[in-house]
């Protein structure tokens, strides 16, 4: 019972700091640090990473950065990339270059798809040499901040990593999954979704970053949409965007249904 008075405590001072205006969150590092130390923790009912893509990204540091040394370690299979610390939600200080295989950033990509490896957690290691052995330099959880990948080959050309303590608070694209088409009026009538959005912004406290968020279509009638104060997710995630942007609608339904009356 206690716990849980705790849990909910921090939770009320948390929604107190995403009130705050985005400029202001530097300024509040002080009472972020405090509010985590009751940890928050995923909520039943909402995504939540799967642990069968929890993996270590091991990293080798790199001691200078330009286009001909991009190009050497990339004939070398790895992947130059660069691990900043997080400040306002966006990319600040404390810049450390490093590289990376391309082998395992192309199958996590793979694996968890392009969109949804940005909006995931992962270990880093950075160590001196790539072996098992070699001295562990920095070892830090970080999120993937951009990827850029080869236009014609989709191999991996660089990585931009931010890291992301229990304390930082992350400005990420969150994927949106659409479920429930087989259950939506709207479809069964002949009508056609017309998703507009695939992701949707959110600052999240990095320990309870979700790896998408659920659109459910399975009571949307023809004409209706549903926008993106209609999402459901984790109370200590602060939209960034209008909450009346968007995010799908019904459209067709009744054309469908004249043709058929011919």
């Amino acid at each position: 019972m206690l716990l849980r008075h705790r849990s909910s405590e921090a939770l009320r001072s948390l929604r107190t700091v995403l009130q705050w205006p985005i400029r202001s969150i530097s300024q509040s590092a002080a009472v972020a640090q405090e509010i985590v130390e009751t940890h928050l923790d995923y909520l039943e009912g909402f995504p939540r990473p799967d642990l069968k893509h929890d993996e270590t990204i091991v990293a080798i540091p790199r001691a200078k950065s330009g286009k001909i040394i991009s190009a050497k370690e990339r004939k070398e299979w790895r992947v130059p990339s660069i691990v900043f610390e997080q400040e306002d939600g966006q990319r600040g200080g404390n810049k450390r270059l490093i590289s990376v295989h391309s082998k395992q950033i192309r199958k996590l990509v793979n694996h968890v798809g392009y969109h949804f490896f940005l909006s995931r957690l992962f270990n880093l290691e950075v160590r001196a040499e790539f072996d098992d052995s070699a001295e562990i330099i920095e070892k830090v959880r970080v999120l993937p901040r951009k990827l850029h990948l080869h236009a014609g080959t989709d191999a991996p050309l660089n990585v931009t990593f931010m890291r992301a303590p229990s304390n930082a608070l992350l400005k990420i694209d969150v994927p949106l999954v659409y479920r429930g088409e087989d259950a939506c009026p709207g479809l069964r009538k002949g009508g056609r979704l017309n998703t507009i959005k695939r992701m949707m912004k959110y600052l999240c406290p990095a320990d309870i970053v979700p790896p998408y968020i659920d659109v459910d279509l399975s009571e949307l009638e023809a004409g209706q949409k549903l926008l993106a104060r209609d999402l459901k997710v984790h109370p200590a995630l602060k939209l960034l965007r209008s909450p009346d942007e968007p995010i799908c609608n019904i459209i067709g339904a009744r054309v469908s249904e004249q043709r058929k009356s011919k």
